[in-house]
């Protein structure tokens, strides 16, 4: 399925988004879906929330699960990709040089959840997102805490932050090499099975693109969250930042 937006009024035709006003945009972002592991039954909310980011925004927004738009010439036309809780072995060595040359040339990655929960057999990946999922325990209220309160995703967001999700641990805190803008309290929940070192979200720049992390995003509610929400779209805008497009 494919699913484009523009800013302006949109007229709505089956699955399909159809732009009746195409104005100038400054971002052109691709939401990718694909899960080839567990599927999240809150993908279908993560992506019309990029949509709506697009649309109050002014970015282009496509949507698509479709192994063939992840082609180096394809790709060109875009400044980010977002990863919505893709999961297992979702891309195949085409995709992958083209996830390479894309960020080589300046294209920033945005990963949400379950995209840690992937391409475990390809470290460049691994490096790129900053972690791999390792478990997690029963869906609970945690307490979030902002580390760096600087970065535009996290500036609008309290201190500490509280909020129910589905929470990662990974293999190995990514700490020393990405910037981590925000950790779990180990405290406040059960279950976890790192240390007492928790990021949960992080951001860093990796071989002439960038990329953005958040394990937030399981729940259907997440996208109905204005706080998310608006930490989402600027963590899509900070990946797009480094775009040569």
């Amino acid at each position: 399925m494919l699913l484009s937006a523009l800013a302006g009024t949109l007229a709505m035709v089956g699955s399909f988004a159809m732009p009746t006003t195409a104005p100038a945009t400054s971002r052109s972002i691709l939401v990718y879906s694909k899960s080839v592991g567990f599927r999240h039954d809150s993908i279908p909310l993560g992506r019309r929330a990029i949509v709506d980011l697009g649309i109050e925004r002014g970015w282009t927004v496509t949507c698509t699960e479709d192994p063939k738009a992840l082609d180096a010439k394809k790709l060109k036309a875009f400044d980010a990709i977002v990863f919505v809780s893709t999961t297992g072995k979702f891309l195949g060595p085409n995709e992958e040089k083209a996830l390479q040359s894309f960020v080589h040339h300046g294209g920033g990655v945005v990963g949400i959840h379950a995209a840690a929960d992937a391409e475990y057999d390809w470290p460049w990946y691994g490096e790129l997102i900053g972690g791999y999922f390792l478990s997690h325990p029963a869906q609970q209220e945690a307490v979030v805490n902002i580390e760096d309160a600087t970065h535009p995703s996290t500036q609008h967001l309290p201190n500490p932050w509280k909020r129910k999700d589905e929470w990662y641990d990974y293999k190995v805190s990514p700490r020393g090499k990405v910037q981590v803008l925000a950790s779990l309290d180990q405290k406040s929940y059960q279950g976890s099975k790192m240390a007492s070192d928790h990021p949960i979200m992080w951001c860093h720049e990796f071989e002439g693109g960038r990329c953005w992390y958040t394990g937030m995003g399981h729940t259907q509610e997440s996208y109905q969250d204005p706080l998310y929400l608006k930490m989402l779209a600027e963590g899509i805008e900070w990946a797009c930042g480094k775009s040569k497009r």
